[in-house]
């Protein structure tokens, strides 16, 4: 059963968002997302309530921004090496 949005405004839950961005390949869980919300650096995200939504667009985008280029080897993500 996928639970991930086909439309990029849908507003999501704390748990179905780590759910959808996890079915994606971006392993994050509803608890890692309210710690973020705490202290920063985690997606946009507005109240409703006592519950936080997000809106699905921007929890996507900001996983593909903590997501880096392909790399060739483990070196290079000291070095910075970006697989062309």
């Amino acid at each position: 059963m996928t639970c991930v949005p086909d439309n990029p405004d849908a507003l999501l839950r704390r748990e179905l968002t780590a759910a959808a961005l996890t079915e994606l390949g971006y392993p994050v869980s509803p608890r890692t997302l309210a710690t973020k919300a705490t202290r920063g650096g985690g997606p946009p995200y507005s109240m409703f309530a006592a519950r936080a939504l997000y809106r699905w667009g921007d929890a996507l985008e900001w996983a593909r921004s903590k997501t880096t280029q392909p790399l060739r080897s483990a070196r290079g993500t000291a070095a910075g090496e970006r697989s062309e």
